[in-house]
Formats: structure tokens, C-alpha cells, sequence
């Protein structure tokens, strides 16, 4: 159990530095693509305009301090449960997803990885479709004829998007033909064109990596899928009538959404935790040289290269917030249905053939 625990909390620790910085990376970002005065000249640290001491530190006391307003003739119970069911399922999510290897301690083996499932796939699915009850929740719970818009757009948006989402998962389950998260990580340590390439999930399956990264964007309900909130539409959509703490919960649960996104990405299509020519024993380069290494530095660099990989991916998504226009709802909607389902499910038939055909007539 204490195991459990610690894994469990690094995970937590690491998932909301990750959203901390991503807060902050955004404006930084925003300022340099959009020529935004103020955040494109503040000082990195300290309290003063947008540093990273303010952001971390000064606008999460702002938040929780604040009064927490509830509209009158609604229900304080269900108003309470709305964003608590909007951030608790993402976090959970986390608990499947692979860090690292495995780390060798005294003798026992620690699994980098915080719950061992081995349908971890079916895990991510089933958590990724409870978060709607957050958004639809939060627009009935608000009396607010916006907050009701904003919650059912939410809600049509998200359910489409998760079945182009779920085809995509099948091709890459197809591919590795396991349903857990570490076996996928695992299998994707293997090299192509005389041990040079890292055999990673992109190489094999690149349709359903931009089929699930488009449909990803759209779930965590971002620009340019950010018709819930629609803040020239609808005010603020959803949480247009949450303050203090619970604005605080609805914003954190967007970025862990983007982090998650950014982690599943990274463990499906990018090796997750693997590092090129890094083994269990050290590293092992193609012309012959070899570098011996011991368990704890093998493990420091999987789990750095982890870090950075989630770090590029949510900055990539942060970029895409920032260039890309908004849809506009006929389009989101057109893009879901006859755009993104068509492509994945082509994709699920072309890659049980390829594999079915692989295995010859012994198969």
C-alpha cells in the first residue's frame, strides 16, 4: 500500500507542476504568437506582473480566497459536485499511465506505474467519459440559460469526440494487441532499419495519432474546440456562474486535461517512457559501444524523458490554442461525424488486414 501511495503521489505532484507551468508557459506563449504586451515583457520570477512566483504561488491564494457566489434557486449540492466530477476523473486517469520501467530496490522490483491494469485502455475510456458529468452538471446546476448552453454543447461535443477517440485506441490496441498501458510502452522498445530507429507507435499507426490528438483537443474543450465556453457566445459557458475555488477546480481540470492528453500521446505513439538505445542495464548504441548504468539512473533518465516528452506535447497544445480560429459549431460538429469517425474507423479496417495478411494462412 505505501507503494501505491508514493507512486500515486508523484504522479499527482508531477501532473499538477506540469498544469502550474503550463498555466504559466501559456501566457508566455500567447504573448510571443499574438504580440501581447505585458506577459511577453514581465520577469520570469517573482511576484510582479506575470512571473512564475505569481502564477504558481499568488494566483492560487487569489483564487481560494475568493467568495464562492451561488446563484439563487439552485441547488448547492449539485452546484458543488460539478467540478469536483470535472477534475476528479482525469486525475485518476493518470493512475494507469507508465512513468517509467521498473526500478530495482534492494533486491525488489517497483513498477513505475501507479496501478498495474492490464485492460488499462478500457480504464482510460471509461474515466475520459465520466468527466462529461462535470460540464453537463455544472450548466443544469447553474440556473443560467448560458451555463445550459454551454453544458449541453459540452456534452454533444465531448460524446462525439470520444467515439472517433475510442476507434483510434482500438488500431493502436490492434497494433500492440495487449489493453495495458506498460506492455505498450514496452513493445515500443524495439528498432527498425538495422537497430537505427526506434520502432515507436507513430511509425506504425500516424492516422490514429491525428485522429486521437484532434479528438484529444476537442475533449479538453480548447480553442479551436472551445465552443462549451465561448466566451463572445456564452460569456463563459458552463462555469459562467463559478467563482473562487470552484472557477479554480473547472480551470485546473481543462490543463490536467491537456497533461493527460499530452501523457496518453506520449505512452501510445512516442515510446512513452523509452529512451533510444537505453535498456535495463544501460545503454546499448547500434555500432557495438555500450555504457553500463545502474537501476536508479536508468529509471531517472525514463522518467526524464517521460517529463519532456509530456512537457512538448502540452506545449504543443498550448501553441495550437493560440494560432488556430474557432470553429463554429456546424463545423466542429461536421468535423466529428463525417470527418474524424469515417477516417478512424477506415483506419481499424486497414490495420486488422494489415495484420490479419502479416500473419499469413497459419493465422
Amino acid at each position: 500500500m505505501a507503494e501505491v501511495a508514493i507512486k500515486s503521489l508523484f504522479i499527482v505532484l508531477l501532473v499538477l507542476q506540469v498544469m502550474g507551468l503550463g498555466v504559466f508557459f501559456e501566457r508566455k506563449v500567447s504573448a510571443l504568437i499574438q504580440d501581447r504586451i505585458g506577459a511577453n515583457r514581465a520577469a520570469i520570477m517573482g511576484f510582479a506582473g506575470l512571473g512564475l512566483v505569481n502564477t504558481l504561488v499568488a494566483d492560487p491564494v487569489k483564487f481560494l480566497l475568493k467568495e464562492d457566489v451561488v446563484p439563487a434557486g439552485t441547488d448547492h449540492l449539485l452546484h458543488f459536485l460539478a467540478p469536483v466530477l470535472s477534475l476528479v476523473p482525469v486525475l485518476v486517469t493518470f493512475a494507469v499511465v507508465p512513468f517509467g520501467d521498473v526500478l530495482q530496490v534492494g533486491g525488489h522490483t517497483i513498477n513505475l506505474q501507479a496501478a498495474e491494469l492490464n485492460v488499462g485502455i478500457l480504464y482510460v475510456l471509461a474515466m475520459v467519459s465520466l468527466a462529461v458529468y462535470g460540464v453537463v452538471l455544472g450548466g443544469w446546476a447553474s440556473n443560467n440559460r448560458w451555463s445550459l448552453l454551454g453544458g449541453i454543447r459540452g456534452s454533444a461535443q465531448m460524446i462525439s469526440y470520444e467515439i472517433a477517440m475510442g476507434l483510434a485506441l482500438v488500431s493502436v490496441v490492434l497494433t500492440y494487441d495487449t489493453l495495458d498501458l506498460q506492455q505498450m510502452a514496452r513493445a515500443q522498445g524495439g528498432y527498425l532499419l538495422h537497430g537505427w530507429l526506434p520502432a515507436w507507435g507513430i511509425l506504425y499507426q500516424p492516422v490514429a495519432f491525428l485522429v486521437f490528438m484532434t479528438a484529444g483537443v476537442a475533449e479538453s474543450k480548447r480553442i479551436p474546440f472551445d465552443l462549451p465556453e465561448g466566451e463572445s457566445e456564452l460569456v463563459s459557458g458552463y462555469f459562467t456562474e463559478y467563482s473562487g475555488p470552484k472557477h479554480l477546480i473547472f480551470m485546473m481540470s481543462d490543463f490536467v486535461e491537456v497533461v493527460l492528453v499530452a501523457a496518453l500521446v506520449t505512452t501510445l505513439f512516442f515510446g512513452g517512457w523509452q529512451v533510444p538505445y537505453l535498456l535495463r542495464d544501460g545503454l546499448h548504441f547500434p555500432w557495438g559501444a555500450a555504457v553500463a548504468l545502474p537501476s536508479w539512473a536508468v529509471a531517472l533518465l525514463q522518467v526524464t524523458a517521460f517529463a519532456l516528452k509530456l512537457v512538448f506535447f502540452t506545449w504543443l497544445q498550448i501553441v495550437i490554442r493560440w494560432t488556430l480560429p474557432r470553429f463554429r459549431y456546424d463545423q466542429l460538429m461536421r468535423l466529428g461525424w463525417q470527418g474524424l469517425l469515417p477516417v478512424a474507423l477506415a483506419n481499424v479496417v486497414v490495420s486488422a488486414l494489415v495484420i490479419v495478411l502479416a500473419a499469413g494462412p497459419a493465422a
